[in-house]
């Protein structure tokens, strides 16, 4: 026979099997998404599966949206998620309730994409990750042209030779050899827009983003000018087309409009104009009266053929009408319905 403790030890290992499961699976999750997400997401992943084993799911339940926010491509992420996590992790593994500005976090962040929207923009990032634009962008002969002009220009590389010798320029280059201009940012709206040219790095960027301006670059890779591409990059809040000064823009035939639109229409479900947003307002209008109107019946005691025709005749609708829309209404505009929403 089988006894108590021998049933509770197999459901133990059962339980045990069933988390290394997950944790499997979502490592390759991360496997599955560019720029080598595995390499430095790996340690939280596995920080979260040990808590949730030592203390239980009820310990990072208030986590789980953050999360599976981390097997969303960060193109997508408002804000640095792995950082949130690690800190609220931190706090976990010392037995520390999250701070209530954790939770604000936590609790306003939206649910993930879905997954049609991330595969979409997963395949964006690879592309991206490789420089190339072309699922997006067409071919970029404009670029080559100006590029075999650029880099064959001695006043380009006399200039670069000046900034050289008047800052350590390999202070300020990342593990692939790249200097990179200030960025450019939505609508322009710049993080700093102060330069202290008493101060070498103030002074090496004013420098530097001047001499990427005059030859429209993204930046310096060594001694190798990076010009800059026609570009088409998602962003969590939009997307943003990047369009060089030095380009000849032709609308038609530069960008592929269609590979644009198949990515919003993933990421922007239904339609939308003029029309579309007169028939909601009319619709919330009587989402509003329907709420009203089904009180007074509620007090006036109607129910079922008596009930529909009240409602019909206060929406200004014809007796005919189906049932179905009044309820198609109500579903619409739930939380009006409840009171909720003025």
């Amino acid at each position: 026979m089988i006894g108590d403790n021998d049933c509770l030890g197999t459901v133990a290992s059962v339980e045990s099997e069933a988390m290394a499961s997950r944790l499997q699976q979502d490592l390759k999750r991360l496997d599955a998404l560019a720029f080598r997400r595995r390499d430095w997401s790996e340690p939280e992943i596995r920080r979260y599966d040990k808590i949730r084993r030592n203390i239980g799911d009820a310990a990072v339940a208030e986590l789980e949206c953050l999360y599976q926010w981390m097997f969303v491509p960060f193109s997508l992420w408002p804000f640095n998620i792995h950082d949130v996590l690690a800190g609220c992790l931190d706090d976990l593994e010392k037995r520390r309730r999250l701070t209530s500005r954790q939770r604000l976090i936590i609790e306003l962040l939206p649910p993930p994409p879905g997954e049609t929207i991330c595969a979409a923009v997963t395949v964006h990032e690879f592309n991206v990750q490789k420089g190339t634009h072309e699922n997006l962008v067409r071919k970029q002969a404009k670029f080559a042209q100006n590029e075999l002009t650029m880099r064959t220009d001695p006043d380009l590389q006399a200039q670069w030779a000046r900034i050289k010798t008047a800052f350590d320029v390999s202070a300020y280059r990342d593990k692939k050899g790249v200097i990179r201009r200030t960025m450019d940012t939505e609508r322009n709206l710049r993080t700093s827009f102060s330069v202290r040219t008493r101060r070498p790095d103030d002074a090496f960027h004013a420098a530097f983003d001047s001499f990427c301006m005059r030859w429209n670059l993204l930046g310096m890779q060594n001694d190798d000018p990076l010009l800059l591409k026609l570009s088409v990059t998602v962003t969590a809040h939009g997307t943003m087309i990047h369009i060089p000064a030095y380009w000849s823009f032709d609308p038609k035939r530069d960008i592929r409009w269609e590979a644009i639109a198949r990515l919003y229409r993933a990421r922007v479900h239904g339609r939308q104009g003029a029309i579309l947003a007169e028939g909601l307002a009319q619709r919330r209008k009587d989402a509003e009266k329907l709420r009203l109107l089904d009180q007074e019946a509620l007090r006036l005691g109607h129910k079922g053929h008596e009930k529909h025709e009240f409602l019909c005749a206060g929406l200004g609708w014809v007796p005919e009408t189906s049932p179905r829309r009044i309820s198609r209404l109500r579903a619409e505009f739930g939380k009006l319905q409840a009171g909720t929403v003025a």
